[in-house]
Parts: C-alpha cells; sequence; structure tokens
C-alpha cells in the first residue's frame, strides 16, 4: 500500500477506505492504525467467488466514493498461503459438507478436478481442440518473458515443452494450471478531479460488474449452463455500463487460474463464438506485438504471479497508462475478467481520458 501511495505521490494519510474480496484476513481496522489513518470511513468485502471478486471489489470502492461514503479507497489482496494452507491442496477435515459433499466421494478434491469438468463438457459440446488451451499458455509465459517482475521470468514455455507435461486432470496439463505464491497488490481509488493532481496519469474506470447465472452456485453441479464460465448476464451488463462494445477493447487481462476458463470468458465476452474458437485461439493473436487481442500483457496468473487475480487488474492500469513491459498497440479500453466459472464473478473495464468521451468525475 506505501508502494502504491508512493506511486501516485499520495500522503497514506488521506486513505479513508479498503476494499478487498477472497475473505482477505488484512483487517481494515488494523490496516487503518498500522498507516495511522487519521479515520476510517468505508471497509467493504466482496461476498464469496474467490478470484472472481477481484474486479467486484474494484467496484464496491468506487461505489463508497461515489456516495459519499470515502474519499480515498485503497483495493487490495494479500496472500499468505504458506500459514494456512494452500488453494490447490485439499484441506484436511473431519467433516465433509457443502460442495465437498457431492465431490470428494468420486475423488473430485482438488480445484483442477472439479474445475476441469466444466471445460471438458464445454470443449466437446463446441469442437474446442486441446490447441486452443495451449495457446492461451504460450501466450502468458512469452509475455513473462518480457516482464522482469514475472516469476517465470527466463522460463520460456513452448508448443513441445506443453504437449509433452503431465496431466493434471484432463483436459488441463501442468502449464493450463496457475502457480500459487504469496503476495500483494493494491491500486488506489478517488475521484477524477483529485486524480488530476496526483503523480501518475490517472485511470478510468469505465464500468464494472458482478453477479452469476441460474443456479450457477449449485453444490450437486447441476446448474442450467454447467459448461459455462458464467458471464453469459455479467458480461452484458458491463458493456451496457461502460457504453463500449468488444470491438472496442484493445487488451484483455482474463484471470487464468486454468486456461478452460479463459476460453469460456473470451467468447461469452463477446470476442468469437464458441465454435471459432479454434481459428481465434492461436498465439499470434494473443501477443502484444501485432496480436489481434493482446492477452494476459504481464503473465497472468499463469507465469507472472498469482495474487488471486488483483495483479491482473494492476496490468490493465499499466496498460492504459503506457508502462507495460508488453503494451498493446490499442490501449485505450482495458477489459479485466475476474474470476471464470466461481459464482458470483465479476469484470471491469478501465479506460483512458480519450476513451471516457465526457467529462470525468
Amino acid at each position: 500500500m506505501l508502494r502504491a501511495c508512493a506511486d501516485a505521490g499520495l500522503d497514506p494519510r488521506h486513505i479513508d477506505g479498503f476494499a478487498s474480496y477472497g475473505d482477505d484476513r488484512s483487517e481494515a481496522t488494523r490496516l487503518a492504525s498500522a498507516l495511522g489513518l487519521p479515520r476510517l470511513r468505508s471497509a467493504t468485502m466482496q461476498w464469496g467467488g474467490g478470484g472472481g471478486g477481484c474486479c467486484a471489489a474494484v467496484a464496491n470502492g468506487a461505489a463508497a466514493i461515489a456516495t459519499g461514503q470515502a474519499d480515498c479507497v485503497v483495493v487490495f489482496r494479500s496472500l499468505n498461503q504458506g500459514q494456512y494452507g494452500r488453494f490447490g491442496q485439499s484441506a484436511g477435515s473431519g467433516t465433509i459438507s457443502g460442495e465437498r459433499a457431492y465431490l470428494v466421494p468420486y475423488g473430485v478434491i482438488s480445484p483442477p478436478q472439479r474445475f476441469a469438468m466444466r471445460i471438458q463438457r464445454y470443449m466437446h459440446e463446441h469442437g474446442i481442440r486441446q490447441e486452443a488451451l495451449r495457446a492461451i499458455a504460450l501466450a502468458s509465459y512469452h509475455h513473462a518473458q518480457a516482464n522482469p517482475r514475472a516469476v517465470m521470468h527466463g522460463k520460456p514455455l513452448d508448443a513441445e515443452k506443453y504437449d509433452a507435461s503431465r496431466w493434471i486432470a484432463e483436459p488441463l496439463h501442468l502449464f493450463d494450471c496457475c502457480m500459487e505464491n504469496d503476495g500483494a497488490a493494491a491500486l488506489i481509488l478517488m475521484d477524477a478531479q483529485r486524480a488530476a493532481d496526483c503523480a501518475q496519469k490517472p485511470v478510468y474506470l469505465l464500468g464494472a460488474a458482478a453477479g452469476s447465472g441460474p443456479r450457477f452456485g449449485s453444490f450437486a453441479h447441476n446448474s442450467i449452463e454447467y459448461a459455462s464460465g458464467n458471464f453469459g448476464t455479467v458480461a452484458p451488463d458491463l458493456y451496457r455500463m461502460a457504453g463500449v462494445e468488444p470491438k472496442d477493447v484493445g487488451v484483455v487481462q482474463a484471470y487464468d487460474s486454468f486456461t478452460g476458463g479463459v476460453l469460456m470468458a473470451l467468447a461469452e465476452h463477446g470476442f468469437f463464438p464458441p465454435e471459432a474458437a479454434n481459428d481465434f485461439l492461436v498465439l499470434d493473436n494473443l501477443v502484444a506485438k501485432g496480436g489481434r487481442l493482446p492477452l494476459n500483457t504481464s503473465g497472468g496468473n499463469l507465469a507472472e504471479c498469482y495474487v488471486h487475480g488483483f495483479e491482473l487488474v494492476l496490468e490493465a492500469v499499466r496498460q492504459v497508462r503506457g508502462t507495460s513491459s508488453n503494451q498493446a498497440a490499442r490501449n485505450d479500453v482495458a477489459l479485466v475478467v475476474g474470476g471464470p466459472m466461481v459464482s458470483p464473478a465479476s469484470n471491469l473495464l478501465l479506460g483512458s481520458r480519450d476513451a471516457l468521451g465526457e467529462t470525468p468525475r
């Protein structure tokens, strides 16, 4: 948070609100005390959805400012999984309840196993080949090689290495699954008038949405649209609020816990119909230099780091600012997709002053 304030040229004591998600353990009251804030006015936590809340947390912070409940909100996520157990491991428990009661007796225990079932069915229904998932992974690793912050910087991935990697749960290879690491990320929200006085070029929130389709979160995995990223209702809300269309988006940061979720999310955000996925999802289309839709330009969850998806929001900010290590040719409008295949999921659109098209607020 102090580094975010330094980046903005802001005295930390101007902060009066916090927003997060995923049941972050860094409580707002303790943060306020640690930072020496004169007062705390807003503290919001997005409910449910795990990493699917990364965009909704930004929306919640913005809502607090828009309604006069805060003036300067830090949106953040911090992880120290080593102390509390890793997301990718099955937590030991004497009782199995909720969703796990429908899965564990059949050997479906870890997150890759759960989500692989949705992805496999989606690929079967639409005739999507493994190469589409491979292209998503290759794009993330390709971008990580130009990003010195990336955990996988200096560790390139090619098609042969991907194909030779072990299966985790079909159709997911090793490189279709994200990393796990500790870390933290934060951004600062304020109204446009105040942001104009900051040290960095402002980036504007064009729109945000969160939610779920019918019965998507059913414990019994019997939702109406089981083979889905869960953006069928959320994506239209986002575009309507922002007043833009898919063709206006120049770069995408899509939550890539698993490549199959990115596949679904891109289709559900209108970049291609599912039946065209094999033609669209090729490496040349997804890289920052020359690609039709540059994807996960910092390396994403797969190859930059895993801060529960919030590093994707920061990369979208860098793209709009023009400071990314893999700058997209079209960067006025950047889409962030949070948590495909979870409920509730969320998304947001960030843009430049030119993309806003009116006097910013």
